[in-house]
This record gives C-alpha cells, structure tokens and sequence, in this order.
C-alpha cells in the first residue's frame, strides 16, 4: 500500500484528487492539509510514499516547505501556473499537472510514480533545486526551521548571511538562523539593489552599513550599524562602490 498525502488550500482541488484516487486501491490517504505548515508537520509525523503538492499556497510555497524536511516523500505537483514546470523536474517531481487536468492525465502521473516507488528510485532531493535553478524571480523572504518552529525571515529583518560550510547562518535583528543553502544561490536571487556579496563568505544588506575602511592592500572591512565587522574582497569593493555610487 502506497501512503499519501494531499497538500492544497483549495478543498475542491483536494476532492478531485481524492475522486481520481479511487480507481486505485493500492494508494492510501492518510491525511490533508490546507498549508505547508501543516504539511511540514504531516510528513514528520506520517512518513508518507507520495505527496501531492500544490505550489502557491498562503503562509509558505510549495517548495519553501519542501525546503524544511529532513526526508522527502515521492511528490506529483498539481498547480494552476507552468512557469514552476522546470523547478519541480529539476526537484525530480515524479509528474507535474496542470490544473485542470484530466483523470487520464492524473492516471499517467500515478502510473510514473509507481515506477519510481517499485524501482527503488530516488525521491526529491530539494538541495538540486537551489543549486541549480537560475530562472525564478527574485525572493522576498526567508524561510527556515529552528527546531519545531518554523520562521519566515523579512529581507529587511537581514544585517548580513555568512557561509558555513553547507549551510548560511542568516544574521537578523531577531538572531541567527542556519539554512541548507548555497551563497551562490542566495546572491542570484536576493535584490541586487540592497544585498551585496561582498566576499566569498558573506553578503551584506546596504541598509545596515555604517562604514567601510581599508584593512589591508586590497582587502576593506564592512563595518555594520549593530557594531559587527565583515569582509570584503576587491571584487566585493568594486560591487559595493557601484551599488552605494560613491
């Protein structure tokens, strides 16, 4: 028996997949959720095979919750826009429906997945998307797990993100959180106009500068509002001069 989960605000979107489930006996619907906060909490608890997933959902994404698990399911994302189509073969989604779709459409959908679940393939693993897509637009938030909680970060609530080996410790007027994430990724996608990479292992928000000064040939220090100092490169120099025109 294959264990499901339903995750879509949209109580008739979740009525149509529950009505094309029941031509298949062997997939079994634990639970449904209206959001990605309880679908965060559903998937640790249930351990689903398969997720279906819609994408734009109130509070958090489609892919911002899938960004908090620790194990992820099986998932065929159901949603009303293609523009996400590349994100999700590139999260390795087992199928991708455009509402509305068809029962013959959402039967070649279970159809992949079963093949993924019988042939022992991989499930999602989120980490290819964010190192790996380039064509989304630009995000206005942050979304991370700090224990059982889960905090949607403000980019003005943002001093500065440093590297951390696989991880970004994001440092905010509310504290420090880590996130499984790339610099490249965060530089590629936050606002060029208010975040700057200033070194390889940081990147600043321009509204917490207080000032720069020379530390060594080439290399300057970024001193910050809140009193913390960080690097910057030659390169990370010649971006600050262009983006604060001085």
């Amino acid at each position: 028996m294959i264990k499901a989960l339903i995750i879509d605000d949209e109580p008739l979107a979740r009525d149509v997949i529950k009505s094309y489930l029941n031509h298949h006996n062997d997939i079994e619907v634990l639970a449904e959720c209206e959001n990605g906060f309880e679908g965060v909490k559903a998937i640790n608890e249930l351990q689903p095979d398969l997720i279906f997933l819609d994408i734009q959902m109130p509070k958090i994404s489609g892919f911002e919750m899938l960004e908090l698990l620790d194990k992820h399911p099986h998932i065929i994302f159901s949603t009303a826009f293609d523009n996400y189509a590349l994100k999700a073969f590139e999260a390795n989604a087992a199928d991708y429906l455009l509402k509305p779709y068809s029962k013959e459409r959402f039967n070649e959908a279970i159809t992949k997945v079963k093949q993924k679940i019988e042939g022992n393939v991989s499930k999602t693993t989120y980490k290819v998307v964010t190192d790996h897509q380039d064509s989304i637009d630009k995000i206005d938030r942050i979304v991370v797990k700090f224990g059982n909680k889960i905090n949607i970060i403000g980019l003005d609530t943002i001093r500065f993100i440093q590297a951390q080996d696989d991880y970004v410790e994001i440092h905010t007027n509310e504290g420090k959180f880590l996130k499984q994430i790339t610099m490249k990724y965060l530089e590629g996608h936050l606002p060029t106009d208010k975040f700057v990479r200033t070194h390889r292992s940081f990147i600043a928000n321009i509204d917490y500068i207080d000032k720069i000064e020379m530390y060594e040939k080439e290399s300057y220090l970024l001193h910050l509002k809140e009193g913390q100092t960080i690097s910057v490169s030659r390169s990370g120099y010649s971006r600050l001069k262009e983006v604060l025109s001085f």
